[in-house]
């Protein structure tokens, strides 16, 4: 098993989530500071948008545009020049704030949300993954899933993964042509690990951060632990991206509190070089 070191290239923000590596650039939502954000490779930061709610996930239409996802509105919109564009709402599907999203090369986007007032100490209580279509529908895609989070999908378009961070495991759906769900189950049980965000790398294995464990780690399918990345913070999410796609981009932070977050400014982004280059859609 492979143990990286992973160094901070930037501090000082709230609380980084939903990396995304796109057009030669890593790409984060400040959640708690309210921020889209661009870091270039000196670790340098660019704010492209500020939101009056939290920004959760990041994506892109085949024609460029940026999407991101708005938490507790539980909409998803258009970012252009800086502006907030509707795009998607989801109010009337998601029970609880959405969180992270992936957005398919057609521009199918697959939405997850909390499913139940996760803060205010309610039941755990499973929820459904939405399925943005191309023509602007909205649908169940799968239900029965326990806060589902980090997604990604593979290469060839025909998986997608996602973690359920407090089932602690990811979930395959085998993707039709339509982009909707032909068979599914679990791809790998984690044990005490809360899987947040993940990432796909070249041999088809998933960088998984669990802030629950304090660990990103490198799992295969079936959940054999092939390495893992040390980090000074929690982590919460991953990305591969660099110009080998061989940095792994890791968001951490002291705390998810978002009163906290925002007066502590703990949160960092740490790299580490990795042998694997990633691959699929982040």
């Amino acid at each position: 098993m492979q143990t990286y070191q992973a160094r901070v290239v930037a501090d000082g923000l709230a609380f980084p989530e939903g990396p995304r590596w796109h057009d030669g650039r890593f790409w984060l939502t400040d959640q708690h500071a309210h921020q889209v954000l661009a870091m270039a490779a000196d670790g340098s930061l660019t704010t492209i948008a500020t939101t009056e709610d939290r920004p959760g996930g990041l994506g892109w239409l085949p024609n460029g545009d940026l999407l991101c996802v708005l938490m507790t509105t539980r909409r998803i919109v258009r970012v252009v020049d800086g502006a907030l564009l509707p795009y998607a709402d989801l109010s009337q599907h998601a029970p609880w704030h959405c969180n992270d999203m992936v957005v398919d090369a057609a521009g199918r986007i697959y939405a997850g949300n909390f499913g139940y007032d996760v803060d205010g100490g309610a039941p755990r209580t499973p929820t459904e993954l939405l399925l943005v279509d191309t023509d602007g529908g909205i649908e169940p895609f799968a239900d029965g899933l326990v806060f589902p989070n980090g997604s990604a999908i593979t290469r060839d378009g025909g998986t997608l993964l996602v973690g359920e961070t407090f089932a602690n495991r990811v979930s395959w759906f085998q993707l039709g042509p339509d982009g909707h769900s032909t068979d599914r189950g679990i791809w790998a049980a984690l044990g005490e690990a809360t899987p947040d965000g993940i990432c796909l790398d070249a041999d088809g294995a998933l960088w998984i951060s669990s802030p629950g464990t304090h660990e990103t780690l490198r799992v295969a399918r079936g959940g054999e632990i092939l390495g893992r990345c040390v980090t000074a913070g929690t982590p919460y999410a991953c990305m591969l991206g660099g110009p080998q796609r061989r940095t792994l981009h890791v968001c951490t932070a002291e705390t998810c509190d978002p009163q906290q977050a925002a007066q502590l400014r703990s949160g960092r982004i740490e790299t580490a070089e990795v042998a694997v280059p990633g691959a699929g859609l982040p």
